[in-house]
């Protein structure tokens, strides 16, 4: 097995105190953490998140994805269940890294939408690896989880890795005016389960006159 456990400590936040577990997986030197709270190994399903590491969204507060927007409801969901686990995996841009996540954006300012970047780049739409995640959740105890994730492609990943994935919880939030061709790009070129912004409503011309 090439994850191995590193530490624990107390991680306060403005959700609540959580634990924080270090792994390092030797076959790519990257660094992963898991984020708990409460009783995670009675043996039931644990409310949980997989989480790949969006600098800029989860730092830098980018309007661009809704990577932050999902962390911050995931870590609020697991502090008002009162136990549960954020993954916080370090695989930036679905896999491409972080320069080549900026060559990506600066390809969508000409135009490209996230898939067309990533596949411009020679990259595939989505390069992540969740086989860490089963390891990482049975150092916890943990047996089954319910995944926080609007991504059916993410639940099939965790599932093929080992990891029992019994309920999909939906976390949809964060749309807004920079990021909404992105999320509707993800939903009909990835799959996502992600809600259709709101029609207007067509506008209507009537007569001064109703009867004329």
């Amino acid at each position: 097995m090439s994850i191995t456990y590193v530490a624990s400590s107390r991680l306060p936040t403005p959700f609540g105190v959580f634990t924080m577990h270090g792994f390092e997986d030797s076959a790519t030197g990257k660094e992963h953490i898991a984020l708990s709270m409460g009783d995670v190994g009675n043996g039931e399903p644990v409310l949980a998140r997989a989480h790949s590491e969006c600098l800029t969204g989860d730092a830098l507060f980018s309007m661009r994805c809704d990577c932050g927007y999902q962390l911050e409801a995931a870590l609020r969901a697991v502090a008002e269940a009162g136990h549960g686990v954020v993954l916080y995996l370090r695989q930036e841009g679905r896999g491409i890294g972080l320069l080549n996540k900026i060559r990506a954006y600066h390809l969508q300012d000409q135009g490209a939408d996230t898939v067309e970047a990533n596949e411009q780049l020679g990259f595939g739409a989505d390069m992540r690896d969740y086989s860490m995640c089963q390891p990482m959740l049975e150092h916890l105890g943990i047996k089954a989880i319910r995944l926080m994730t609007n991504n059916p492609r993410k639940v099939k990943a965790l599932s093929a890795a080992g990891v029992q994935v019994v309920e999909r919880v939906p976390l949809e939030v964060g749309r807004n005016p920079h990021n909404d061709g992105y999320l509707n790009t993800k939903a009909s070129k990835l799959g996502h389960y992600l809600p259709q912004p709101p029609q207007a409503p067509a506008i209507t011309h009537q007569d001064d006159d109703p009867a004329s």
